[in-house]
């Protein structure tokens, strides 16, 4: 899914300094959400990584997340990337050690992103006991904010995650989906493409209903 949309962004023109500029329009027009430019790291490999850094600050980023940056090659640009006053996004997923997760908690900032399923990027979640591990794990480890992606495509996904102890979801291919069922004038999809925006921002607040919910039974339980 993400592949066709690199290929149909790519053969539109889209540029890695047309993607910076759009962040910019955003923070003009009014958009105060925090902003994460994740990339791979060919990208700010060939227009130099302090530059890139600089460029994407300036236009109103908080933070950067490589996806094919490992933790042993990113430690050493973490110190650019704090100095740049931007957020280093580390991730991590099921198959990830206990004491690699630790190492990664030390050096992830903002909040770390979690890999909910084995393999790659899609609209699918199915077995969340791995999932329910590593979001524990991280909870014995750190108070950092848990971010979970990788199938995550309806509000019962996002609920279950919530009520697990992430903090937040991330969606991407279950938009990508709809946007590309009518590629001619995709600006009719905009409309669906925010109702499941807001339903899956409904399954977060369910969720977290739910986790405090539990919390305060396993409470009064134990008085």
């Amino acid at each position: 899914m993400f592949q066709e949309t690199y290929r149909r962004a790519l053969n539109s023109g889209i540029t890695p300094a047309k993607c910076i500029e759009g962040i910019k329009k955003l923070r003009d027009e009014g958009l105060e959400a925090p902003i994460v430019v994740t990339t791979y790291f060919n990208i700010p490999y060939v227009m130099g990584f302090e530059r890139f850094l600089n460029k994407i600050k300036n236009a109103g980023a908080q933070g950067v997340l490589f996806p094919d940056l490992p933790l042993e090659e990113a430690k050493p640009l973490k110190g650019l990337i704090s100095k740049s006053g931007l957020k280093l996004i580390l991730q991590a997923a099921p198959t990830t050690s206990f004491e690699r997760l630790r190492q990664i908690l030390a050096e992830t900032s903002g909040f770390i992103y979690l890999i909910s399923v084995e393999g790659v990027t899609g609209a699918r979640l199915k077995a969340q006991t791995s999932t329910f591990r590593l979001v524990k794990a991280v909870r014995e480890l750190s108070t950092t904010p848990i971010m979970v992606d990788f199938g995550v495509s309806r509000r019962e996904h996002a609920k279950a995650l919530i009520a697990m102890g992430a903090d937040g979801v991330a969606v991407g291919s279950a938009y990508a989906r709809i946007y590309s069922e009518n590629l001619e004038t995709p600006f009719q999809k905009l409309d669906e493409i925010a109702k499941l925006a807001r339903e899956i921002k409904s399954g977060c607040v369910e969720g977290y209903r739910k986790r405090i919910t539990g919390y305060h039974k396993v409470f009064n339980k134990n008085v």
